[in-house]
């Protein structure tokens, strides 16, 4: 069953723009805002506050179509929104816009917010089933196993632009780690990397061959969690299929492929905005070479000031309830601003006063959906940089600030690039494959509490057991296209379904 058969139902759809989107649940009003488009999308944190001067800790909007909907914009009404599920669900088949047919079938926030059969759209027992065997899984990775991933991949990328003097951190560096990475925790051969690393800029980015790639990607997995199931490992994908919950091979897919491209997308932007901030910002590049700041301290500044999405759909009313004094209706849909509430002037009354080791902001949600992968994430962006920045100690902007630039759309945007320069240097070589980690006899700073490091996956995919039909070869990688904008979110999630 697709994304939009869980959505619909075979419920009749009106076409865009029909008063119909208008009438029916949600705020109501003339003059209501629309959360995207040039204003929203050009200054950001300029329409948050002009939505909080008028509206206060929740604000009435418009989505694409006109769909009315809540953007909580106050640091404690979030937290409500995320820790009370009861009141509001993750469940987006209560959305009064899905069941009354009012979401047109090629609206952009239909990817996002249709149910899909992860832990990340439902509640109670069955979000407990599902998300014990997703956090399960990963808290079995530790610090010293993916920091020797991190260090053989960042070196790689290193060595390829090292003797040049010059690089863009975006597209050689930050576009590239974290699916290198991601693909070794889950058990792929590592041929798939460098692929799946341009089909996933490829969907992201929206362009004629993002069908191919999501195709690319989701067969990629498939493929994996077959062989997995005849030559089991230490990876994620193995003790997915392996957990006492009993996972179906559909639920074991989807929650793969939101795993990998969810972390990778989220993973590139705090590596380029972390980068950017130590390359522009005197204070921090000051405090990071004095001793005064480490950088973890320097990506809880980024996690504050530049999240990796700047809101978060969604959260659905079970009920008629209020919240940030506004009259919240039954199937009312609720976006997490996660930006606005880290700018709540109720926290933080002087946004240029430094959080170092302040890890309360929203960027990775609270309550029972917070970002079960969020370690993982932070280990590769900090151990990445940490490597980047002790090869080339003289790294340096290669443009002005104010010339870098930033695209998205109303979840998110992502810097373009960031050119930067060094003294050049010989290629590095690069470190040849890990093998098994195997467990400490005293066991290491752990990344997430886990048993013993992950292991690694060989450089060839293992030949077919005998007996059976040997895999068919991966379609061609994606054509290399000139930079396109991005779709970002929405395209993301559009493409992943096909």
């Amino acid at each position: 069953m697709t994304y939009q058969e869980h959505a619909y139902q075979g419920a009749p759809v009106p076409p865009p723009g029909c008063p119909a989107h208008r009438a029916g649940g949600g705020p109501q009003g003339d003059g209501l805002l629309r959360l995207f488009g040039p204003e929203a999308e050009a200054d950001p944190a300029g329409f948050y506050e002009k939505l909080r001067a008028e509206h206060g800790e929740v604000a009435p909007i418009l989505l694409h179509g006109d769909l009315p909907a809540w953007l909580v914009l106050g640091y404690s009404a979030n937290l409500t929104a995320m820790r009370t599920p009861s009141r509001f669900s993750r469940d987006s088949r209560r959305w009064t816009e899905f069941q009354q047919g009012r979401v047109a079938p090629d609206s952009p926030v239909l990817p996002v917010i249709a149910w899909q059969p992860t832990c990340s759209f439902v509640d109670g027992e069955e979000h407990r089933r599902l998300r014990t065997a997703v956090t399960d899984g990963l808290n079995r990775f530790d610090r010293r196993g993916m920091r020797r991933y991190v260090t053989r991949f960042s070196d790689q990328l290193i060595a390829e632009f090292g003797d040049s003097g010059r690089v863009d951190l975006v597209s050689q560096f930050a576009e590239h780690l974290p699916m290198l990475v991601m693909t070794q925790l889950l058990g792929m051969p590592e041929e798939y990397g460098p692929r799946l690393v341009e089909a996933a800029r490829d969907l992201v980015k929206g362009t004629e061959t993002a069908v191919a790639s999501n195709e690319y990607v989701v067969e990629s997995l498939r493929r994996t969690v077959e062989r997995k199931r005849d030559e089991p490992g230490q990876d994620l994908i193995t003790w997915l299929i392996e957990h006492p919950s009993g996972l179906s091979q559909e639920e074991v897919l989807e929650h793969l492929r939101s795993v990998l491209l969810a972390a990778n997308e989220t993973t590139i932007n705090l590596i380029s905005e972390t980068l950017k901030m130590v390359l522009t910002d005197s204070r921090f590049r000051a405090h990071l070479s004095g001793g005064q700041m480490t950088l973890p301290d320097a990506l809880d500044q980024v996690l504050w000031d530049s999240p990796p999405f700047m809101l978060v759909p969604g959260r659905w009313a079970t009920g008629d309830t209020e919240l940030g004094g506004q009259a919240i209706k039954a199937g009312d849909m609720l976006l997490l601003g996660v930006a606005a509430g880290n700018a709540d002037p109720a926290v933080r009354p002087d946004l240029d006063t430094p959080l170092f080791g302040n890890r309360s902001h929203l960027a990775f949600g609270s309550g029972p959906h917070e970002c079960p992968g969020q370690e993982i994430g932070r280990a590769i962006a900090e151990s990445g940089i940490d490597i980047l920045l002790t090869r080339l100690p003289d790294l340096q902007l290669s443009v002005d600030e104010d010339r870098l630039v930033w695209r998205g759309g109303w979840m998110s945007r992502h810097l373009t690039e960031l050119p930067a320069r060094f003294t050049p240097r010989a290629a590095l070589q690069p470190q040849p494959p890990a093998g098994p980690a195997a467990a400490p006899a005293v066991p290491s700073t752990p990344l997430v509490p886990g048993p013993r490091p992950v292991a690694a996956t060989p450089l060839r995919a293992p030949a077919p057991a005998a007996g059976l039909v040997p895999t068919p070869p991966l379609p061609p990688a994606p054509p290399v296209l000139p930079q396109q904008r991005r779709g970002w979110w929405s395209t993301l999630w559009a493409r992943l379904r096909g």
